[in-house]
């Protein structure tokens, strides 16, 4: 078991009840320093989604509507999963991670079956199995790691194995791994004792062009993007992409934010089962005022498909703007 499975673990205790521990190994900042040890939200998604899934009619978690009430503590939880509907395509529940009698996540989930990626991207027959061949089986930095964007192969229209509609936009462009920045670790990734935290668990490997506020001097343009996986020998799957949706530092660190930026609403469309490798992550921003911003994020697997997507509502973090920024 890998300490990502570890940190979502969840024990069933009755009919739609389950227990829960938030994880220190993906606290953004340690324990024991002054700032609190603030789990990453991505994760508790994840544990949350475990639970539904272990008790769910179908497999996948197409729509995920999350509202972040309160800061997990490190202590138990108990997850509550009550169905709402239950049907042969989709099935609704509503779960909520409780801890001491008080709501600190709050979710919709409506789960139903996708297709797995295939490298034909058409979600057709092949895309609705795993291929036991060495091309299945492989880790990516490979193709995706040295590809560019498909452009007006990624407009394309595709029909599925049924002749279903089938349509994917463009893919993000991102430099070839060797050419983005590891963000690698950051002051307070290790406790006393020398435990990692989130920064630990995670790699991420930036576009450059987003970087800029690591050296005090933000792009100016609220976006970021690169590379996405965790440390682990673990392959991408649903709880992954709820991992990964919200994995990257904040869009407004590029114009100058600086300190934790909450997330207060994420929602996440789950799009295929994602193919072995890492994750290429693009987000972006819209709208920055009165200390609130939106995010949008996609995620596109090693073999160039789409399999998540999210948009979600966050505070702007309380430490000083750096100076820097272009217009």
């Amino acid at each position: 078991m890998t300490i990502f499975d570890e940190a979502t673990a969840v024990t069933r205790i009755d009919q739609g009840r389950y227990a829960a521990h938030p994880d220190k190994r993906f606290a953004l900042v340690a324990p024991g320093s002054a700032t609190p040890p603030v789990i990453n939200g991505g994760v508790m998604l994840a544990t949350v989604l475990r639970a539904v899934l272990d008790c769910s009619p179908l497999p996948h978690p197409i729509a995920t509507s999350a509202h972040y009430l309160r800061v997990a503590r490190l202590a138990p939880a108990e997850i509550n999963v009550t169905w709402l509907k239950t049907g042969r395509t989709a099935a609704t529940a509503r779960a909520t991670l409780v801890q001491d009698d008080e709501p600190i996540l709050e979710t919709t989930v409506t789960t139903g079956t996708v297709p797995v990626s295939s490298p034909n991207g058409d979600g057709g027959a092949q895309g609705q199995r795993r291929a036991g061949g060495a091309q299945g089986q492989r880790r990516a930095a490979g193709a995706q790691g040295q590809r560019r964007a498909r452009g007006a192969q990624g407009q394309r229209r595709a029909g599925g194995a049924q002749g279903e509609l089938s349509w994917t936009g463009s893919a993000p462009s991102i430099p070839p791994v060797g050419e983005c920045v590891n963000l690698g670790e950051w002051t307070g990734t290790y406790d006393a004792d020398g435990m990692a935290g989130y920064a630990g668990q995670v790699s991420m490997l930036l576009d450059p062009a987003v970087t800029g506020w690591r050296f005090g001097n933000p792009s100016g343009t609220p976006e970021m993007r690169g590379y996405f996986s965790l440390r682990e020998d673990r392959e991408p799957d649903a709880l992954t992409l709820a991992l990964a949706v919200d994995g990257l530092p904040p869009v407004v660190f590029g114009l100058g934010a600086t300190g934790w930026a909450p997330t207060v609403e994420l929602t996440m469309h789950m799009r295929l089962v994602p193919a072995p490798g890492p994750l290429a992550v693009q987000a972006r921003c819209r709208h920055v005022s009165g200390g609130w911003f939106d995010e949008e994020a996609e995620v596109w697997d090693s073999a160039g498909n789409l399999v998540a997507q999210s948009r979600q509502i966050a505070r702007v973090g309380r430490g000083p703007v750096r100076a820097g920024a272009t217009a």
